[in-house]
């Protein structure tokens, strides 16, 4: 704000700069002192700097975002500023001897004072302050000098004393104003490289926290899987010794001559069998979940790899009298996907909508793009689930079938969830229910 102002007023004093311009020749002539002369040349040169602001502070507006020293310069200047600090001393002095020469050859025929400005600038901002008073003092005497061998007559003797004496202020407070301004840019670098520290190492802590929670949910969600699991396991390792202790009698019968039909025990092997497949299918869910892969990305193309996997499931589909329509949207091309993964997803919703239907019904399976999004949406005519039973659904072990192990669903919502996507569910009893699967269109770490 300090420099917008001090521009607008720069650009409210240059406008009597423009109007003195005129009266330049005459005043020379007739000897001005600092109200004419001198007055002219600050002007001039304020007019000068002031456009000079203008132009860098729309440059500073639109490279607000870029930390370092391309904010006010081109890259030309920048190599002049990136120069040593003793070549640019020695440069900036060998451009005053220059000025004040070529002020001394043009004499009063034209107002050089300005240009002093450029070595003074020059110094100020690639060596520091100092070094620029030092110019502002040189630059002072030279236009002193050059001004006093000119031979030019004023109408007091003071009066060059004066001009040397104002302009050596200007310059002063040029100098001054530059390197204030100059701290204000190395102080907001300074801010924004700390801020955006502060900012890394908040993100970095957010998803350490973020790992943390996801770590304890899984933990939790282990201790919850183990306990279900025991209870699971426990029932079919009671029936088993139940149906053990009755074999082993049938044994102790057969010894006796007494033995049954053997029927009898082609059913107890049967339960056992039955029992022990419950086990290893709940042991295997359980591994599926706790153990899932780590994601394949690669593009699939979803129309394509959906029409040439649901090719293989319609035999099985029309043995359970289930009617498959499907509704691919040709605007949806490739997605970033595991694709394995993803028709397992799809093939465990497939095989609950056909358990939902045993008298077989309609199986529609569709895509759709929605954005940045992939849509993926699965639906049946089925005995749909009430409103408990939804609130439920992706709860593990968690199941309205007979033999089901209530894992299915976690694992479709835990494989969708790893690739940046949600699941969501809408159904309603006795008239089927709707999964749609969102997946986001690019990759997602």
């Amino acid at each position: 704000m300090f420099y917008l102002t001090l521009e607008s007023d720069i650009m409210n004093a240059a406008r009597p700069a423009m109007q003195l311009k005129s009266g330049i020749s005459t005043g020379r002539k007739a000897g001005i002192s600092f109200p004419g002369r001198i007055t002219t040349l600050i002007y001039e040169k304020v007019s000068k700097l002031g456009r000079r602001r203008s132009v860098s502070n729309k440059r500073h507006s639109h490279l607000s975002h870029t930390v370092g020293m391309n904010i006010l310069m081109n890259r030309p200047t920048q190599r002049l500023l990136s120069l040593p600090k003793p070549v640019v001393v020695v440069l900036t002095f060998a451009l005053m001897w220059f000025l004040g020469s070529l002020d001394y050859i043009t004499g009063h025929h034209f107002a050089l004072s300005a240009f002093y400005l450029l070595p003074i600038c020059w110094a100020t901002w690639a060596v520091g302050r100092g070094v620029g008073i030092l110019l502002a003092i040189v630059g002072a005497v030279a236009w002193f000098i050059a001004d006093s061998f000119s031979g030019f007559v004023y109408q007091h003797p003071l009066t060059p004393y004066w001009n040397a004496l104002m302009l050596f202020v200007f310059f002063l407070v040029v100098v001054y104003l530059l390197a204030a301004f100059q701290r204000a840019h190395y102080h907001l670098e300074e801010t924004v490289e700390r801020r955006t520290s502060a900012l890394q190492a908040e993100v970095k802590e957010r998803k350490r926290l973020e790992a943390a929670k996801l770590q304890a949910e899984r933990l939790a969600m282990v201790g919850t899987m183990a306990a279900q699991v025991a209870h699971e396991v426990r029932n079919p390792l009671g029936s088993i010794t139940l149906n053990l202790d009755l074999i082993y009698k049938e044994i102790d019968h057969l010894a006796d001559g007494k033995g049954h039909l053997p029927d009898e025990g082609r059913t107890l092997v049967r339960e056992m069998r039955a029992e022990v497949r419950r086990i290893q299918r709940v042991i295997e869910d359980y591994l599926q979940f706790a153990r899932l892969p780590k994601l394949q990305r690669q593009p699939v193309d979803l129309n394509s790899f959906l029409d040439q996997k649901l090719a293989f499931q319609s035999a099985e589909l029309e043995r359970a009298n289930v009617k498959l329509r499907t509704r691919f949207d040709p605007a949806l091309t490739t997605i970033n996907a595991d694709a394995e993964q993803l028709w397992q997803t799809l093939l465990n919703l497939i095989r609950n909508s056909r358990e939902a239907m045993p008298n077989g019904g309609e199986l529609t399976i569709g895509t759709w793009r929605d954005g940045g999004q992939a849509l993926l949406r699965v639906t049946d005519n089925g005995k749909g689930m009430t409103g408990e039973q939804l609130h439920r659904v992706f709860e593990p072990f968690f199941t309205t079938k007979k033999e089901g192990t209530g894992l299915g669903l976690a694992l479709v919502q835990q494989i969708v969830t790893e690739h940046g996507g949600h699941l969501e569910c809408e159904s309603t009893s006795g008239k089927g229910s709707t999964f749609t699967i969102y997946l986001p269109l690019g990759a997602k770490s």
